[in-house]
């Protein structure tokens, strides 16, 4: 697939990069990355939701060729990104599906701002991820080491044994992406998904909602996907055969199910 042709935008004094793709007059769909990726993330799904909607995609703050502003950054500030993107866009309403830390981004939209979202797509993500001192111990080794060691270990969590052992190259590609992340950038949002806890506000998200887990995914299992579905009145749960970057691992059922959940 040809490299999407992406443009800077600035927001609360940041450039986000941003590609968007689909014909206009389509409903919009907005796709987040998780933690130290940019938005080639979404390769595997843009071919077959381009079908049906206008695609979005941005590298958040701090990630790809976005700003990398002064941290540490939090979710609201993230989401506050989206917003201003989408209106600079005159897009008052879309879907929105984020992965891991993209996920919370949407958690909180849909508690904060739901006449901006049609559905909310949450994926490989939880209410609250990790503990306070998981994530200060990866700040402080990102600021001291750089993103090699983080990325190393981040794989193992990312695909499971299996699909490492067959994807060699998908592997590869994805660590090399980690390993070019900004450390300070990764570092600001590393902070961000610490200092959230949604698991008292998920009641406030009245939106129509998917939640994807995957079966292997040690970082958010499954137990946190049912329980963002059992808070969130009327999701859906649905679990995939993979580990924590389930678009990528399992990325056929992952696009059926999303394509599905939306335009039904």
């Amino acid at each position: 697939m040809p490299l999407a042709d992406s443009r800077l935008f600035d927001s609360h004094h940041a450039q986000i990069r941003y590609a968007l793709e689909g014909q206009a007059g389509k409903p919009v769909l907005v796709l987040s990355n998780s933690l130290g990726m940019d938005f080639s993330m979404w390769d595997p799904q843009v071919p077959e939701f381009v079908k049906s909607f206008r695609v979005l995609r941005y590298d958040t703050r701090g990630h790809g060729q976005s700003s990398v502003t002064p941290g540490p950054y939090s979710i609201r500030q993230l989401a506050g990104d989206v917003l201003t993107l989408a209106d600079a866009l005159k897009f008052d309403r879309f879907h929105f599906c984020g992965l891991s830390m993209g996920g919370m981004i949407g958690m909180w939209l849909a508690a904060n701002t739901p006449q901006r979202l049609t559905k909310l797509v949450l994926c490989s993500t939880a209410a609250k991820i990790g503990t306070p001192e998981m994530w200060n111990t990866r700040i402080d080794t990102v600021r001291k080491q750089g993103m090699r060691p983080v990325a190393a270990a981040t794989i193992e969590r990312w695909f499971s044994p299996a699909f490492r052992a067959k994807n060699p190259a998908t592997v590869a590609s994805t660590q090399k992406m980690l390993e070019a992340a900004h450390p300070e950038g990764y570092a600001a949002c590393c902070a961000a998904v610490r200092d959230f806890d949604f698991r008292e506000q998920l009641g406030k998200v009245r939106t129509s909602a998917l939640v994807l887990s995957g079966t292997h995914d040690p970082a958010t299992p499954p137990a946190d996907g049912r329980f963002l579905a059992d808070h969130i009145q009327g999701a859906r749960y649905v679990e995939l055969n993979a580990a924590h970057l389930s678009n990528v691992e399992d990325p056929d059922r992952f696009t059926r199910e999303v394509s599905t959940f939306l335009n039904s």
